[in-house]
């Protein structure tokens, strides 16, 4: 019994784990929706395939930028890096950030920790305190830059200025990078060469 549910939920979630959107019901238009040449009857406008629609079409505000949260969170990093690059690229900070998080994770594409350090640099450029906590971070510990610690904690500082609890703890703690790392990270940012 226990290998049946087993293979059942594993036959479930494979669509999703290899991102086959053809079989993906959360990218299926729902049992009600029509479309013809005169438009769309009963949009299925709660879906993941209307906020794919909506970003291919050119729409970034904040609600559909938003739900890249649950499109990544979901396991679909190459749809999620699709829409917050869009996002990214209109100016959505918050969508910069992200756009590091999967290229650092090498999520929905390689990993690329020089891009990931631009995301974060073009969000602090852009005045996002998340933006300049993490661009901080990258330079304190050279994490796809260059290493410059003076430089990482001056805009550690701007961050905790615009009122970043982290920025501030970070402070607090001397600019121990441990404060902020949890243990089960720090070997990802041990320089080994």
């Amino acid at each position: 019994m226990k290998f049946v549910v087993l293979g059942v939920a594993v036959a479930m979630a494979g669509p999703v784990w290899a991102e086959d959107l053809t079989q993906d019901l959360a990218m299926q238009l729902g049992p009600d929706t029509e479309v013809n040449e005169q438009g769309t009857l009963n949009p299925h406008e709660m879906s993941m395939a209307q906020v794919m629609e909506s970003i291919r079409n050119g729409d970034t505000g904040m609600v559909i930028c938003s739900q890249g949260y649950l499109v990544t969170k979901s396991g679909r990093h190459e749809m999620a890096r699709e829409l917050f690059k869009s996002c990214a690229d209109h100016g959505w900070t918050g969508a910069m950030t992200w756009m590091s998080q999967l290229d650092d994770r090498g999520l929905g594409g390689p990993q690329d920790l020089e891009a990931a350090a631009d995301w974060n640099r073009k969000a602090a450029e852009a005045g996002d305190p998340v933006g300049k906590f993490n661009h901080g971070l990258d330079l304190m510990r050279g994490w796809g830059v260059a290493r410059d610690e003076a430089a990482g904690r001056a805009m550690v500082d701007e961050a905790a200025r615009d009122g970043l609890d982290v920025a501030q703890r970070l402070q607090s703690a001397e600019y121990d990078l441990d404060e902020v790392t949890p243990d089960a990270d720090e070997w990802r940012y041990l320089n080994l060469f």
